[in-house]
């Protein structure tokens, strides 16, 4: 008898690990528990979310090319039910799950982006300034939460989006202060569903060097780490009655922890360099609130810890030293302790990822729609299918990936189609890391020794091809076995 076999989109990069997820697949598994007011809203969004998967890339049309599935996502962004807050809730729930049955830490790592609708002119009423202020638009406060000793992506703990004011000329300290529109609330509103647990980490860059953002991240119950953008007002060590200065001043006294070489990766006004070398320093220290208050928050120091990397061999002529100050409740008191905070920090790079995933890998900002209440629905669901895109790299980038046999991760058919494509026969035996490089070349990677791995957009051009290939498959598959 001719069967056709059930092929979830593979294990790995769709986020799936519980034995739930991998029987009924990743869209039931987050949204299948949706209270949506009718069962078949609910398992609309379930297959809508699936077969954005497919085909993340380009319009809506692209996204979903059979005319009943776009009107039906569209029905369903029209919805009442089907709001911004709703679709983030069940993707919260659903990363919480993860994060209980995951094992060592986890990394919350905060972070905004702007999403640019100046072209939807209907909406121009609704949004908020971005950019230089001419321009209309959200700030997409986004939580990811990141393993911390793997980096690979639990899933979306929080998507806040934010209009920007239209602030009057004028505004004095105290009216921005007490304005609960401006923008340095939005670190608090991205952790006010986060739970109190030291195994989740805080991690966020500058933007949320505040004291109002530090004081809560103290008494949040979590670990933090906060890269410093202001230079403060400190005390050595944690007892009370040390003479302050200047945060500047105490890091030339800290003692040097060790030091270490790395690559650096060239970057937009930074040239690349091969093993510079490192000094990091690390120690107690009370930081002491502003004589301004900017934000809402106590007069009491918070005793914290201090991390300083920065770069000991000379940059290349006109670049600036590479230095990270980092903030911490994590204990620092040797080289150990400050190696591991900076390795947490390391892993901020992934929610920029993320952010290049939602706009160059899903086109979330050419989302055409003339009411808000439609238009949100939609971001926070691509938002999710985002994800999928990071995961394809860190599934290549696996430790076990030239050990572990594709087919652990993938249904045999995606290994024979890849395969075939690639050598003209079926390689079962292909490792996960066979399969990536494959899935590269599909993608436009040359698979040269002198390359750099592949990224994630290479490995979604290949995955989006490859869908393709498993659709024409399966259109065979099924008139050979005389099913329509």
């Amino acid at each position: 008898m001719c069967s056709l076999p059930y092929r979830a989109a593979f294990q790995e990069t769709a986020v799936m690990t519980t034995q739930y997820e991998t029987e009924v697949g990743l869209g039931q598994a987050i949204f299948g528990n949706a209270a949506l007011g009718d069962q078949r809203r609910t398992a609309r969004l379930v297959q809508t979310f699936d077969r954005m998967c497919k085909h993340p890339g380009g319009t809506l049309p692209d996204k979903l090319p059979s005319p009943a599935d776009l009107r039906g996502f569209y029905r369903l962004c029209k919805c009442e039910h089907v709001t911004h807050e709703a679709i983030i809730d069940l993707a919260r729930r659903h990363t919480l799950t993860r994060i209980a049955a995951h094992d060592g830490p986890v990394l919350l790592v905060h972070d905004a982006t702007e999403l640019d609708y100046t072209t939807l002119t209907s909406l121009a009423g609704d949004l908020g300034q971005i950019g230089d202020g001419g321009g209309r638009g959200y700030i997409c406060q986004n939580v990811l939460a990141v393993s911390a000793e793997t980096g690979a992506v639990l899933g979306l703990m929080d998507q806040v989006l934010h209009h920007r004011d239209d602030v009057p000329d004028g505004e004095t300290q105290t009216q921005k202060r007490q304005r609960n529109s401006r923008e340095r609330l939005l670190w608090l509103h991205g952790a006010k569903h986060l739970p109190a647990d030291t195994k989740l980490i805080d991690v966020a860059d500058q933007g949320a060097d505040t004291f109002e953002f530090l004081e809560h991240e103290y008494l949040s119950g979590r670990r933090f780490v906060i890269r410093v953008a202001n230079q403060r007002n400190v005390s050595a060590g944690h007892e009370p009655g040390q003479p302050p200065q200047s945060l500047k001043r105490l890091l030339e006294n800290l003692p040097e922890l060790g030091r270490f070489t790395m690559d650096v990766q060239a970057q937009k006004g930074r040239q690349a360099r091969q093993g510079a070398e490192f000094a990091i320093r690390g120690g107690a220290l009370l930081v002491h609130p502003p004589h301004a208050k900017c934000g809402h928050h106590g007069n009491d120091p918070l005793p914290l810890y201090v991390v300083q990397v920065v770069e000991v061999s000379p940059p290349p002529k006109g670049d600036k030293r590479i230095e990270w100050i980092l903030l911490t409740n994590e204990p620092v008191r040797e080289f150990d302790d400050a190696w591991r905070v900076k390795g947490w920090y390391e892993h901020r790079w992934i929610v920029e990822e993320f952010h290049k995933a939602k706009k160059t890998g899903c086109g979330i900002e050419d989302l055409q729609f003339t009411a808000i209440d439609r238009l949100e629905p939609a971001i926070a669901l691509l938002s999710i299918v985002a994800l999928t895109l990071l995961n394809l790299r860190n599934a290549s980038r696996r430790a076990d990936a030239k050990t572990t046999r594709a087919s652990q991760y993938f249904h045999l058919d995606y290994v024979e189609v890849l395969s075939i494509w690639r050598h003209g026969k079926i390689r079962a035996d292909w490792t996960v890391h066979d399969f990536f490089l494959a899935l590269a070349r599909l993608g436009g990677h040359q698979n040269r020794k002198s390359d750099c791995q592949p990224g994630w957009l290479v490995l979604w051009r290949g995955w989006t091809k490859l869908q393709a290939m498993l659709d024409g498959y399966d259109a065979a598959m099924r008139k050979k076995c005389g099913k329509t």
